[in-house]
């Protein structure tokens, strides 16, 4: 790689940088008045680096653009070796596989700024996992009218089935990856819990492996915390779940992951996930259910099942007690779990707490079980089924982001500013008819970050994106823990503040410093 001298702050207009690779990275950098990840202002009209960045941007000035183009190439092809994909069905309904967009620039988190992030996640997920118990059982919450009983009993993700089933632990939520946004003064925000079967970790594992390929000194000089652990992790966890005490041959119990099948837009994940942990990556025809336990079809026999990742939604889980026409899950699946010869991550019905309406309480939630006040802010989020609310979103849709209460991936959402008054009348519609299905909230002026791109001389520039933060966070019977890093999902396209992966969004690398 052709050498440069290293990047330091300096007085003037533009960068703030002096001569060398980085000039010619930051040509035309701005922050546009939105808060940069990376760069500040420097107080002299340019920019500098944030102070943790300093070493990174260093490394960055050392590099030009033949070295830049050769690390893209051997990242793209690390991604390719290990199959990292996705599928998207916005040009083909049968579904487009596409290689995960992965830019080389990574995220910095401080430790300060990340023990704060650790402390609000626990503590949310405390309190939500007690919300799921208490819904399930007592709902004391629902009786002191914390949250309005019409609101759970109406959301779609509520099970009646699964109402006085006890779960292991009394652990609902294993597995976690919750959304976190930074609004323009730098100020970390939930805006999803995503409690049900979230995707993205794999991408996260896969982008590390790349980056430690391709540049191996840039850890030693940040000092990264690991990742790696992640599915090592996990498998303790899901072991401690088990129903019995051993399982074959005295070995500890059996595990399977449930994957919907090959067509399914996260399958990569699942079989990546399911040979890391050196379980059975499993679909629903070979699983049977005889006198409620669950057992595995093999080539020696039927074999006992104790606990199941499902990444398989619960309408789908068991065709008795759901969707009867459902081919994904067993027949008496539910009656296993009910009897307690199973345990499944995440339980039925963990989706009442990942309801775009009820998010809007999850603060009041936070303070009815645990007495606190909430470490991590909500988005401000307006309610339809309010009628003064109501009123202020018709009237100002223009300038707000309408979402459907149980869509994720980017799909039944209105952003207002960008949207055209065809499309703003067809939601307007919709919230008037479904008024419990919609929430709306202000346009968060997310934070941004540099990313690699492609000059207008056809050099390698950096150019502000706007991005979010999906930390994963694995709940067990030893407590919560919240994987230092996460998916840094990032917008590609200029201006564009959608980030999922199906709307054309990419990652980064997520660097926690210790």
């Amino acid at each position: 790689m052709a050498k440069r001298e290293p990047a330091t702050p300096a007085g003037g207009s533009g960068s703030g940088f002096g001569a060398g690779a980085a000039t010619s990275l930051l040509r035309d950098y701005g922050l546009d008045g939105f808060f940069d990840e990376a760069f500040e202002p420097d107080g002299r009209g340019g920019i500098t680096p944030r102070h943790h960045y300093l070493p990174l941007v260093e490394q960055l000035s050392r590099l030009d653009d033949d070295a830049m183009r050769r690390a893209s190439d051997h990242a793209g092809r690390s991604f390719l070796h290990q199959g990292v994909t996705f599928t998207v069905y916005t040009d083909n309904p049968m579904g487009t596989e596409r290689i995960f967009p992965f830019d080389l620039f990574p995220r910095l988190i401080p430790a300060d700024e990340w023990a704060l992030i650790e402390r609000g996640l626990r503590q949310r997920i405390s309190a939500l996992n007690r919300f799921i118990h208490d819904i399930y059982h007592g709902q004391d919450i629902l009786r002191d009218r914390v949250v309005p009983r019409d609101l759970i009993v109406r959301a779609r993700h509520f099970r009646r089935e699964a109402v006085g089933i006890d779960v292991p632990h009394d652990c609902y939520i294993h597995v976690v990856g919750s959304d976190l946004v930074r609004d323009g003064e730098g100020r970390y925000l939930v805006l999803e819990d995503n409690l049900r079967s979230p995707s993205g970790v794999s991408y996260v594992l896969a982008n590390r492996r790349a980056m430690e390929r391709v540049f191996p000194d840039w850890f030693d000089r940040v000092a990264v915390r690991p990742v790696d652990h992640y599915c090592s992790q996990l498998l303790e966890n899901l072991a401690g779940l088990s129903p019995r005490r051993s399982g074959r041959g005295n070995g500890g119990p059996t595990i399977v992951l449930l994957t919907p099948g090959v067509y399914n837009s996260a399958y990569f994940e699942h079989a990546f996930l399911a040979q890391q942990m050196g379980i059975e990556l499993v679909e629903g025809r070979d699983l049977f259910v005889l006198d409620n336990r669950v057992y595995l079809r093999t080539t020696r026999g039927r074999q006992q099942v104790d606990v199941i990742y499902r990444r398989v939604d619960d309408e789908f889980l068991d065709p008795l007690a759901f969707r009867p026409d459902s081919v994904l899950g067993a027949a008496g699946l539910l009656g296993a779990v009910r009897a307690g010869n199973v345990a499944l991550a995440n339980a039925i019905g963990t989706g009442v707490a990942d309801d775009k309406v009820v998010y809007h309480y999850v603060p009041a939630i936070i303070r009815y079980y645990l007495n606190e006040e909430p470490i991590l802010g909500n988005v401000p989020t307006y309610l339809p089924t309010d009628p003064e609310q109501c009123e202020y979103i018709l009237a100002n849709m223009g300038s707000l982001v309408v979402k459907s209460a149980n869509e994720s991936g980017g799909y039944g959402m209105l952003i207002g500013p960008a949207a055209e008054e065809e499309e703003i009348r067809t939601f307007r519609a919709r919230i008037l008819a479904n008024p419990r299905d919609y929430i709306a909230q202000p346009v968060v002026p997310l934070s941004r970050h540099p990313s690699f791109t492609d000059g207008t001389d056809g050099a390698t520039r950096l150019a502000g994106r706007h991005v979010d933060l999906r930390p994963y966070i694995l709940s067990g019977p030893d407590g919560i823990e919240v994987l230092p890093g996460g998916l840094t999902r990032v917008a590609l396209r200029p201006g564009s503040l959608v980030v999922n992966s199906s709307q054309g969004g990419g990652s980064k690398d997520t660097w926690v410093l210790r």
